[in-house]
Order: C-alpha cells, then structure tokens, then sequence
C-alpha cells in the first residue's frame, strides 16, 4: 500500500503544530506568515470552544482545519465557524479536507450545534467547490468589509 492509499489520522490541533501548518499555508498563498503566527495557533489549540484539528501522515501535518463556536452573533443561534483550512498540494484531492470537516462536523453535534457557517471569496471557485461537496449552501448573511488603512 502507498503512501496515497493510506488514510491519515485526524487528531486535535496542538500548539507545536503551528510550523506544519505554516508550511502548509505558505505552500498554498505563496507567502510567508505573520510574526505572531505561532501564538494564533496556540491559541486556537488551547481554546476553550475550539474544533481545530489536523491531519497527520508518518507523523507529519498533512492538513489543518481552524474553526470554533460562535456565540454571539448577529441575530443566529450559537454556531460553529469554519474560519480557514489548508491541505499539503500534494494530497489535495485524497478527502483530508472532507475528513477534517467531517470531524469538526462532530464535535459541533456533541455540543448540540446545528449550523455551520464559513466564507469564501466568490473567485475561489476550488474552495466553493470543496464547501458545495460538504452540503454548504448560500447562507442568509452579507459579508461586509472596510478598509481602515
């Protein structure tokens, strides 16, 4: 069996994921990550409301999904938040990132959560596509920006 049969571990995130997923996240962008890259990890892997998870082949961080509940939102119900995911290039297309949702999905039903939401640029036609396979439709809500510098 090769390395592209396998089926990767999906695990909760831990802090010394941060440099695996900076790789990964460099891979995909083309640029480098913030100064204060590792903290945003951490934080995410010690959060209290968190499902971060990643995937990990031979002990190597493959994939990463960040997400959280969301408590207070404007008018909705408490509610997970799919905030950003990334796969290694070279297993894109395996199901790891069906695998992290999957997981994330059911941490969100053993906290009596119904609803999912994330946000996608309408250009990202590879990630809409991902989100649609998921069962992801539009939602009621606008996303709305300003720029403050």
């Amino acid at each position: 069996m090769d390395s592209a049969d396998r089926v990767a571990l999906i695990r909760r995130m831990r802090p010394e994921d941060s440099q695996g997923i900076a790789r990964i996240y460099t891979e995909i962008t083309k640029k480098g990550t913030e100064a204060d890259f590792d903290e945003m990890i951490e934080a995410h892997a010690r959060g209290k409301d968190s499902a971060c998870f990643v995937a990990e082949l031979d002990g190597k961080v493959i994939g990463f999904m960040i997400s959280y509940v969301l408590t207070l939102g404007f008018g909705i119900d408490k509610s997970g938040w799919i905030a950003t995911f990334g796969v290694d290039p070279k297993h894109m297309g395996g199901g790891v990132g069906a695998h992290l949702a999957e997981e994330s999905f059911k941490f969100y039903k053993s906290q009596g959560i119904t609803r999912v939401y994330t946000s996608v640029r309408w250009d990202s036609t590879d990630i809409l596509s991902f989100f649609r396979t998921l069962d992801f439709e539009r939602s009621d809500f606008i996303n709305l920006t300003k720029k403050i510098g």
